[in-house]
């Protein structure tokens, strides 16, 4: 059945190697300059950059770039007060496994939307990704950076802003409008119908309370590191909004 929430903005494979190939290298070294990544962040955000930029197009590696300047922003901002808190953000960058855990999926839907002809199902997948990995982080670094308790998402308990698990009303709202943001972009660039967007959208917003669910029930007990929850919550993004373009 073909999905009838999406629209194909362009043809698969439209843009040259060589032209993927130097936004790669920019895009990695710029995001080293800054401080956003590691070098070994660089090295893993310059593979998703390739395969969204060779295997989709300009637009889905927009939609990267926004990610990135949403997350770079959001955890700079108050670092200082994160930094006595003990929960900031290491100041070398995310590592290669950070990255490939929050925007790692994205990387796989633009293969498959290649390898696909174009099947635009992957591309709700691939946005979702994104909104998703976008919402939690946004929510994650402003909930600390502007609250000084949370709520456990699984029993309310007030806890310290930062615990895992932990949900603030200013974060939420933060990681949401952060996840619209992404899905706006994909919409307004004509690659995902309005229909695919608020499918991506709601996605995201529902996998970014799960990734704070599994926090607060698994990572807090030592049962997951902070990337498999991360890897898990795209994961289940993408599969939500998947599956609702395809009912």
């Amino acid at each position: 059945m073909q999905p009838i929430a999406v629209s194909v903005g362009s043809a698969v494979g439209a843009h040259p190697l060589w032209v993927a190939v130097a936004v790669t290298l920019l895009f990695g070294g710029l995001a080293r300059v800054v401080r956003g990544v590691s070098t070994s962040g660089a090295v893993a955000g310059g593979v998703v950059c390739f395969a969204l930029y060779a295997g989709v197009g300009s637009e889905a590696f927009a939609g990267l770039v926004l990610v990135f300047v949403l997350t770079w922003g959001a955890t700079r901002f108050g670092y200082q007060r994160k930094l006595r808190q003990g929960t900031a953000e290491r100041k070398g960058g995310r590592t290669a496994s950070q990255v490939l855990a929050n925007v790692g999926l994205a990387a796989v839907c633009g293969v498959a939307y290649y390898l696909s002809k174009g099947n635009p199902v992957f591309l709700v997948g691939l946005s979702a990704v994104l909104a998703e990995a976008a919402a939690d982080t946004v929510s994650s670094e402003l909930g600390r950076a502007l609250s000084n308790s949370a709520r456990l998402i699984t029993t309310w308990q007030q806890v310290p802003a930062g615990t895992d698990g932990g949900v603030t009303f200013a974060g939420t709202m933060a990681g949401a409008f952060a996840g619209g943001l992404v899905a706006l972009q994909f919409a307004l660039t004509g690659w995902l119908s309005w229909q695919g967007a608020v499918a991506s959208w709601g996605a995201a917003v529902v996998a970014m309370f799960a990734d704070s669910f599994l926090g607060a029930a698994l990572e807090r007990r030592g049962l997951l590191n902070n990337d498999a929850v991360n890897f898990l919550s795209t994961s289940l993004a993408a599969a939500l909004a998947m599956g609702i373009t395809l009912v």
